[in-house]
């Protein structure tokens, strides 16, 4: 009965450390195959199989060899199921691939620990049979068995928590899975693992000794090894789960500061721009005004001239009024900030795409407007950005396809809710652990923040950002409480 428990106990163990793999794999790469949960099904199958296989293999003379064998022909095992099923090329896969050998060989070796703790069950039995409370042989060895059974299903209960928690812990911390890791920094994230897994290597090795023929636990010979060798595991364990949050919130912390001096930078080139334009363009209105008046008194006088001159006269003076007219600003929005933005973007649209529509006309906003102009800029300014740019390369591919540009904004209650709608070549590049679009600019590090800056802008107002595709039609949505900035 014992031997089909532990069957069943090794061949679960196996199968479990399967499905911990392309967990862990997924999260980090991209599948080959279109069908990914079936890709992620028979790698772990496989592994599982693979494993059972590596276990079952006869031992050789000399145990220590035979083990650092398994050990290699395991991560190489690992590499070619990586490289068959996911997308692997990528200088991350080393980290993977040796994390998830040092956790895994961690995780078994501290629940073998809680394992040989819980031996001391049996001093207990040994106690009560001493102290008369057992004296059937038949239940001494019943409750021997299963404590036995016990403790082994124990042992991979352990293992199976703790592992899988560990893996799960740093599939979490690793949050800027996007970012194009360096060399240094690989040797940074690998060390703890790779440490990690040697110790295991070495308590392998070092744990069963042979003398005089007869099996020796090096914690029989040192059972303060037992607390030290617990303490190591721990530690090591630790220093790999927490060497990943600290690499991520130092890669965070990094491109927050590049992204706050971009967004310094952007908010203050935009408010002296739009200072100086509002300047501009309110001096333009008083001149216009004043020479419509002009020119109405002047075409009124040149009625009494002779037919030829008063007709090359109000030509003149009509193509000058138009001229004026064109002084005008494209969009109305009822702030005057906005209206110049939205008009800097116009035109720099039109100079790369000349055919191209863009309409502001619902997008509206009330005297009453709590969020600051250069708020809705930041907004408004990465997204007509990013639209633009869409239009751009859609013309590229197509240069008889339709490009449009869309802006509304509706106000209900205390919510403002922002759209921009434009058209785009229907590509849309995502990865599953990604919030919005991946830029396919090779540079990523210094593009695609300007969803990141939408999101932060909308936040400092208790709102979110949304997107969605509809064919060839990319819509952002962003929402907003009209209140004050809670970033200052």
């Amino acid at each position: 009965m014992s031997d089909v428990i532990g069957a069943v106990q090794e061949v679960f163990y196996a199968l479990f450390q399967g499905y911990c793999l392309q967990y862990f794999m997924e999260a980090f790469l991209e599948s080959r195959f279109a069908k990914q949960k079936w890709s992620g099904f028979m790698a772990a199958i496989l592994f599982g199989v693979i494993k059972i296989g590596l276990r079952l293999r006869p031992p050789s003379n000399d145990a220590s060899v035979e083990i650092l064998k398994k050990q290699i022909a395991l991560f190489l095992i690992l590499f070619v199921l990586t490289f068959c099923f996911y997308q692997a090329f990528h200088i991350i896969t080393v980290f993977l691939v040796i994390t998830f050998m040092a956790v895994s060989e961690i995780s078994f070796f501290l629940a073998y620990l809680v394992m040989e703790f819980g031996s001391l069950l049996f001093e207990f039995w040994n106690w009560c049979v001493g102290q008369a409370y057992i004296t059937s042989v038949e239940t001494f060895e019943y409750v021997i068995k299963g404590t036995m059974i016990g403790l082994y299903i124990l042992m991979y209960l352990s293992f199976c928590v703790i592992f899988y928690f560990a893996l799960k812990k740093i599939v979490k911390s690793y949050r800027e899975k996007d970012y194009v890791i360096h060399r240094t920094e690989l040797l940074f994230i690998l060390t703890p693992g790779l440490v990690g897994w040697l110790i295991c290597l070495l308590l392998r090795i070092i744990i069963i000794t042979v003398e005089n023929g007869i099996l020796n636990f090096w914690y029989d010979k040192y059972p303060v090894l037992l607390l030290i060798v617990l303490a190591i595991l721990l530690l090591s364990l630790l220093s790999i789960v927490y060497g990943v949050k600290l690499f991520q919130d130092m890669i965070y912390f990094n491109r927050e500061k590049n992204s706050r001096i971009i967004l310094e930078n952007q908010i203050g080139s935009m408010q002296e721009h739009m200072t100086e334009m509002e300047r501009i363009f309110s001096g333009i209105r008083s001149m216009k005004h004043d020479m419509k008046n002009t020119l109405s008194v002047i075409m009124q006088l040149s009625a009494g001239n002779e037919e030829k001159e008063q007709e090359e006269l109000q030509d003149y003076l009509s193509e000058l009024n138009q001229t004026m007219d064109r002084l005008e600003f494209q969009f109305r929005t009822g702030n005057a900030v906005i209206d110049t933005l939205l008009n800097m973007k116009y035109h720099e649209a039109i100079k790369a795409i000349p055919d191209i529509r863009m309409d502001a006309e619902w997008l509206l906003f009330s005297e009453s407007l709590l969020i600051q102009s250069y708020d809705i800029g930041i907004i408004l300014g990465n997204a007509l950005d990013n639209a633009i740019e869409a239009c751009r390369k859609l013309k590229e591919k197509e240069p008889e396809a339709e490009t449009f540009i869309r802006l509304s904004s509706v106000q209900k209650g205390n919510m403002i809710l922002i759209e921009i709608e434009n058209s785009f070549d229907g590509t849309v590049i995502r990865k599953r652990q990604s919030e919005f679009p991946v830029t396919d600019k090779a540079d990523k590090e210094a593009h695609g923040i300007g969803f990141s800056n939408i999101k932060k802008a909308a936040e400092n107002y208790h709102g979110a950002v949304d997107w969605s595709v509809d064919h060839k039609v990319f819509l952002l949505s962003v929402m907003l409480q009209n209140e004050k900035s809670r970033g200052g």
